[in-house]
């Protein structure tokens, strides 16, 4: 069997107003959308990859600890984290902490979306192949 990762899902407090931010933030595309209250909508992200996002029944105050079980964030892979970095910078994100060693080489700096969910950027150097 061959397997890939199609997309990811998140339950959202404001489910417009975080599929907006992907789209203004992070340049994504929407792809489908139920045009029912509650939303459910799928987007795509510009460098590949898909986001599900509807409405979540209730938030975890812990949302954006790195450090429990189970998924904890996305990592979203650029060419250059200080371009990326800046560009976001200009876009509103505010990044709490420096970059730090990525697992298997490069570098990562988290940061969080609209609802507090944890993103990191990736930074491979060009020789990393899995």
């Amino acid at each position: 069997m061959n397997f890939s990762l199609e997309h990811v899902a998140v339950p959202a407090t404001d489910p417009v107003r975080l599929k907006d931010w992907y789209v203004q933030v992070l340049g994504a595309r929407s792809l489908w959308d139920n045009g029912q209250n509650p939303p459910v909508c799928l987007i795509g992200l510009p460098g590949g990859g898909w986001l599900e996002i509807y409405a979540a029944e209730s938030r975890l105050a812990e949302c954006g600890n790195n450090k429990l079980a189970g998924w904890r964030h996305v990592a979203l892979r650029v060419d250059s984290l200080e371009a990326a970095r800046a560009e976001l910078d200009r876009r509103g994100v505010k990044f709490e902490e420096e970059s730090q060693p990525a697992a298997g080489g490069g570098k990562v700096l988290f940061f969080e979306d609209a609802e507090g969910n944890l993103l990191h950027l990736v930074e491979r150097p060009e020789n990393f192949k899995l």
